[in-house]
């Protein structure tokens, strides 16, 4: 048994294990880092990158079906679909060394391919090899939560694990799950040419804003996708290679079936308790994302808790480097961290929604509001579904809504003033190019002074003394 000590023990490669890796090594740490699957965590394996990748692929081929508006006869596309699923390959190939091996070597991180779990709290067994660690990071994310639901382990089913390897184009998808995930899969296959249906047990989106929900699922039923809400799925079952779901809203039968309703932290294998590390669902984290029961061990991303985004544990990463690395405190927040869909339309959030702020701030709140069918850009586009809403208490927001087309690259401007407590003058201040889908920030800003500038009777009175008395 080889043994190892080191200042940095990272469990997990995945994106906040490799920035805390990266980060703590090349400022003059010793670091080693587990990694028992792949390098790159689920991310670049199984999540953000080859949806996004497969989502691509659909919008290429409903662009086809749909150019008829623009002068474009429309054509039936022929979908390859195990060229397309070779597209998302490629894509994660082309990213892959960012997150290899050889890299994190190359910047002097001792890389153990092993899984780990503790033999005490400052220990951890890799293999046949046991590191002892002045600090050790739990950075090992979530995989698929699947249910208990009966006979769904006597069939084939797919979660987002998997759903990339299969090659073969599902005649009809059955999406189990009216979330993110499964919505944005749903619209990847059906403009992929398969068939879909979405059951959902409450409602789809039921954690956004409901008016921006009802914006995507709109658009979703329209391209052919059936969603069928408050079906919990009660049994599973298989014949003659045909999968049905009994729901209380009825049966669906399709060839193929995806999990799609949630995520757990990849905790059990870690024997926590040998650690004295406290957890539940999570490790049971400070506001310095420090364990509660033992000092010397952090856990960042989805093994912390809270939300489930690569680039918060990217985030997390930052705040613990600089209590790791610099002895300086340092506190994770959330309130600054925005999330995105990728549906088309897309919808992001940061910050509470419009009715938690109201329940939060109550007659504190200003909601300002700006609709895309007014925005030159989205006009030309053809693009005019969707709508902003800025949540705003005391002339600063903390929050906004924004359901349309790239509503994921126009909620930075929010994430920008939010994480520095910019008011709303300073988005109001900004110029945006003309004509642009970002001039929808600024008059989602302007639409908050809009009232107090033009209803306001001291504004007009000013005005008009002035234009009577200044030479």
């Amino acid at each position: 048994m080889e043994r190892i000590k080191t200042d940095v023990l990272v469990i997990g490669a995945g994106s906040g294990g490799l920035s805390v890796a990266a980060g703590a090594s090349q400022m003059g740490a010793k670091v080693v880092m587990l990694e028992g699957h792949k390098m790159g965590g689920d991310c670049l394996n199984f999540g953000c990158v080859p949806s996004k990748a497969l989502i691509a692929a659909g919008k290429q081929a409903h662009a086809m079906k749909t150019g008829e508006p623009y002068g474009v006869a429309p054509v039936m596309p022929q979908v390859n679909y195990a060229a397309a699923k070779d597209h998302v390959h490629k894509v994660i190939a082309t990213i892959e060394p960012n997150d290899s091996q050889e890299r994190f070597e190359g910047f002097g991180v001792h890389v153990i391919r092993e899984f780990g779990r503790f033999i005490s709290p400052t220990e951890v067994q890799a293999g046949e090899t046991v590191i002892e660690a002045r600090r050790i990071v739990i950075a090992t994310g979530s995989s698929p939560f699947v249910p208990p639901i009966p006979g769904l382990s006597d069939v084939r089913y797919y979660t987002n694990e998997d759903i990339f390897d299969l090659r073969e184009r599902p005649e009809h998808l059955l999406v189990i799950g009216g979330g993110p995930i499964g919505m944005e899969m749903a619209q990847a296959h059906i403009r992929l040419g398969s068939k879909v249906t979405v059951i959902e047990g409450a409602k789809a989106f039921g954690r956004d804003d409901p008016e921006a929900a009802a914006v995507i699922l709109e658009k979703l039923r329209a391209e052919g996708v059936e969603i069928v809400e408050d079906a919990l799925a009660e049994d599973i079952s298989e014949e003659n290679g045909m999968i049905t779901v009994k729901t209380s809203k009825g049966d669906f039968t399709g060839s193929h079936i995806l999990m799609a309703v949630g995520r757990k932290v990849n905790i059990d294998r870690l024997d926590l308790a040998k650690g004295n590390v406290d957890h539940d669902r999570a490790v049971k984290v400070d506001a310095g994302l420090r364990s509660t029961s033992n000092r010397k061990v952090y856990a960042i991303g989805d093994a912390a808790g809270g939300l489930q985004f690569t680039h918060v544990a990217g985030y997390h990463a930052g705040v613990i480097i600089r209590s790791m690395l610099f002895g300086l405190p340092s506190k994770a927040k959330s309130s600054h961290i925005p999330w995105v869909t990728y549906t088309d339309p897309e919808l992001a959030q940061i910050g509470p929604t419009e009715a938690e702020a109201r329940a939060t701030y109550g007659g504190e709140l200003t909601v300002a509001r700006f609709d895309y069918h007014e925005n030159d850009r989205a006009i030309a586009f053809g693009k005019t579904a969707g709508f902003i809403k800025v949540m705003v208490v005391k002339g600063k927001p903390v929050g906004a809504t924004i359901v349309g087309e790239a509503a994921g690259e126009l909620v930075g401007v929010w994430a920008l003033a939010i994480a520095n407590g910019l008011k709303m003058s300073a988005v109001a201040a900004m110029v945006a190019p003309y004509p642009t889908l970002g001039e929808v920030n600024k008059r989602a800003a302007g639409a908050y002074f809009s009232p107090k500038l033009f209803d306001n009777p001291t504004v007009k009175r000013v005005v008009g003394f002035v234009q009577r008395y200044l030479p």
